[in-house]
């Protein structure tokens, strides 16, 4: 007889196994009859425990934690800025979970190979989640969405040969100048951190904050690691490589366990919601940083990392985060990637977990928040939400019962937008200042060890492909584009 302290094993329809060794067979040597239903369900759902994985950021590791809210954007009421409620009180804590990963690399791939780190914090809030989905790196290869299918097969294994080419990666990089800054960081000690406590993370993208009175500004999240920043040469990681592929998870994994709880501190950049002509590039280009000298960095509130999964394949491999999960307080701006991630991002979750994704308890709200919808059915329902007191109401609007569409007392922020509607490039593009500004601020190592790994991978490409690297290179800053080029042996025009 089963009880809590001596489980009996069962099937998923609760009934006893009382044979967990032996198919039923005709004799002891078999054939096996057909009717093993035991081992018929065992070995159907093994073969099915394994969803697909991610196309970008397939290896990851979540961690669960808080975040405690400092009350004030810098040296301002937070309500200046936002009407968001997890930021408005010194000492509010939010329950969050957060997932770092991996891009390129497979679900078994290497932790210290060089490639952007995802940085993924989901903030359940009182008034529902919040998903902060960013990487490492403050920028990116792109700034249009519809590019980002290109870059991404571009870096992913060759689909004839399955290795990943430099040939192919600096192939579409040479013919993609907004990329010189991301590659400048990629390249650099940056490119590789050392573990995922120690890196940073940034939203990338642009958003608006809104405040009680409907006011909008734009607003970029940063995430200040505690615990130093620390990336990792390409010999460093190679030895580490050599005998384990998942070398940061296990260092999160146990600093936890030993009660070293890590943090990072939420700082915001913002910036009124115009274009900005005084600037050299536009604020809603995700290749660009914005200067911390006009813009500076504004603490909001720090976050702690303190308990581990209990599950890897329920809390890792089926949580889903999206760009478009926010909540009141928190909007989108026009950032062209923004609105292109906002939708492929529910849309691969809805491929990869099913249609009832948000079901699942990693992914659900948190308990008091009451999830009241009229969606219904699909893959792998095993719940209704609310629909109020009466059941067979599950549309709106309805004078019987149902759901009532939420309070509109707050005041809606609605910027004004006009113009041609036109598939066209944003106009000030500056696809070189910043990567040279970058270039010129690192150490004379990161310097080094950016350049040694610029032309280790660009020794292997097409001679055509290391000229127009070269080419770019140098736009961004003399003594960068010469010592590429010096490095493959090219005469520098």
């Amino acid at each position: 007889m089963s009880s809590p302290d001596k489980p009996t094993l069962t099937t998923r329809q609760g009934h006893p196994v009382h044979n967990n060794q032996q198919q039923r067979t005709v004799g002891s040597r078999g054939p096996a009859t057909l009717e093993n239903y035991h081992f018929l369900e065992k070995i159907s759902h093994f073969d099915r425990e394994r969803i697909p994985e991610r196309v970008v950021h397939a290896r990851g590791f979540v961690a669960h934690g808080e975040f405690e809210a400092y009350g004030t954007i810098g040296d301002e009421p937070a309500s200046t800025y936002t009407r968001a409620k997890l930021f408005q009180t010194k000492g509010k804590k939010t329950p969050v979970t957060i997932r770092f990963s991996t891009v390129i690399g497979g679900r078994d791939s290497s932790e210290a190979a060089r490639d952007p780190r995802g940085f993924a914090v989901k903030f359940r809030t009182e008034d529902g989640n919040w998903d902060m989905v960013g990487n490492n790196l403050q920028v990116f290869f792109i700034r249009d969405a519809i590019k980002f299918p290109d870059v991404i097969h571009s870096l992913k294994p060759d689909p004839v040969t399955f290795r990943q080419e430099p040939n192919r990666i600096f192939d579409f990089m040479s013919n993609t100048p907004e990329s010189m800054h991301m590659l400048t960081w990629l390249f650099s000690p940056y490119g590789i951190p050392k573990n995922y406590r120690t890196m940073r993370g940034s939203g990338v993208n642009t958003y608006r904050f809104v405040n009680d009175r409907g006011e909008g500004v734009l607003v970029k999240f940063h995430w200040l690691s505690q615990q130093g920043e620390e990336g990792l040469t390409e010999a460093q990681a190679a030895e580490i490589q050599a005998t384990d592929l998942g070398h940061a998870s296990r260092d999160l994994y146990e600093a936890i366990e030993r009660g070293e709880y890590p943090q990072w501190e939420l700082n915001v950049q913002i910036m009124s919601d115009d274009e900005h002509p005084e600037l050299d590039f536009d604020p809603l280009d995700d290749t660009k940083i914005w200067p911390r000298e006009q813009f500076p960095y504004l603490p909001v509130g720090m976050m702690t990392l303190n308990r581990n999964i209990s599950d890897h394949h329920n809390e890792n491999e089926q949580i889903a985060f999206g760009t478009g999960v926010l909540v009141d307080g928190i909007d989108f701006s026009d950032d062209k990637m923004l609105v292109g991630r906002t939708f492929s991002y529910s849309d691969t979750q809805r491929y990869r977990v099913g249609p009832n994704y948000l079901q699942l308890p990693i992914n659900r709200p948190r308990e008091d928040v009451l999830v009241s919808t009229n969606q219904g059915g699909g893959q792998m329902s095993y719940g209704v939400d609310n629909r109020g007191a009466n059941p067979h109401v599950n549309y709106e609007p309805s004078s019987i019962a149902g759901l009532r569409e939420a309070d509109e007392s707050y005041r809606e922020y609605r910027p004004f937008v006009s113009g041609h509607i036109v598939k066209a490039p944003i106009e000030r593009q500056n696809n070189y200042a910043q990567a040279g500004e970058t270039f010129r601020s690192f150490t004379d190592f990161e310097r080094d060890d950016l350049i040694t790994n610029l032309v280790n991978n660009l020794s292997q490409c097409d001679k055509h492909i290391q000229e127009k690297m070269v080419h770019h290179f140098t736009q961004c800053d003399e003594e960068y584009g010469r010592r590429v080029a010096e490095g493959l042996g090219l005469a520098v025009s």
